[in-house]
């Protein structure tokens, strides 16, 4: 009970086991420092959990809690009912968005590219709660995409997503210039998630502006879905939670 927090349901005990569940679909968020100090205090009491920021859904177990014997020392659960004095364990629940896409296009590149990005990011979408509700198709130009991002914030649209017809290759780059001649500002360029290298965080106002990597195009796992799940959820995606994906971010 003291473990859970919102969206997190504890079930009761059975065979010295309780289970938590989530009550939601969002982000699992887990302090890990609280729950190595848990598991710390003596060897009767062990806490699991899934790792922090996956995606989970209404009912899917998140953590267990096992007391390895028929007891544990009243000292040793009173420390951890202390350590968990607030819940340590949530899921931050997602949140329904209406995204834009820009997509970019060098001469000769053919439309099916372009239709792949929006199935790509509409299906990715969908399973996030959210829906794609505005997309421009502009030239690789700076001036092109910047009046494109004006008219998404305009029309009330958070996350606007950039996908370029080229990868983004350093802030001077198309879509960086673009966001900064938009009105808008680049926060960090580039996260320790392969694949994924090549992503871009910025705001426009208070809305999120994306620069998506070449492989959001895949359906497979990437940085940019490590993103989107915290974006959907009303997390914080800046510098410093981007430089925090690296361990575990080799995909």
């Amino acid at each position: 009970a003291h473990l859970a927090g919102e969206g997190i349901r504890a079930n009761a005990a059975f065979t010295g086991r309780a289970n938590l569940h989530a009550t939601v679909n969002g982000v699992a968020e887990i302090d890990a420092i609280r729950v190595n100090a848990v598991n710390a205090i003596h060897e009767s009491i062990t806490l699991a959990t899934l790792a922090p920021f996956v995606v989970v859904t209404a009912g899917q177990m998140v953590a267990t809690v096992k007391i390895i014997p028929f007891a544990a020392p009243a000292d040793a659960v009173a420390q951890a009912e202390a350590v968990l004095a607030s819940g340590a364990l949530c899921v931050a629940a997602f949140q329904p968005h209406r995204a834009a896409l820009i997509s970019t296009f060098l001469p000769g590149m053919k439309e099916s590219l372009l239709d792949k990005n929006r199935t790509s990011i509409e299906a990715r979408l969908s399973a996030v709660g959210s829906s794609l509700v505005f997309e421009r198709r502009v030239a690789h130009e700076t001036g092109a995409v910047a009046e494109a991002i004006r008219q998404a914030k305009k029309e009330g649209c958070d996350p606007i997503l950039v996908f370029g017809a080229s990868a983004i290759t350093d802030r001077r780059d198309v879509i960086p210039a673009a966001i900064t001649l938009a009105g808008g500002t680049v926060e960090h360029f580039g996260m320790p998630v392969d694949p994924g290298n090549l992503a871009l965080v910025g705001k426009m106002g208070d809305a999120n502006v994306v620069g998506l990597p070449g492989c959001a195009r895949s359906p497979k796992l990437n940085g940019f879905d490590y993103i989107l799940w915290r974006l959907a959820a009303n997390l914080p995606v800046g510098r410093a939670e981007i430089a925090a994906m690296g361990v575990g971010g080799l995909l």
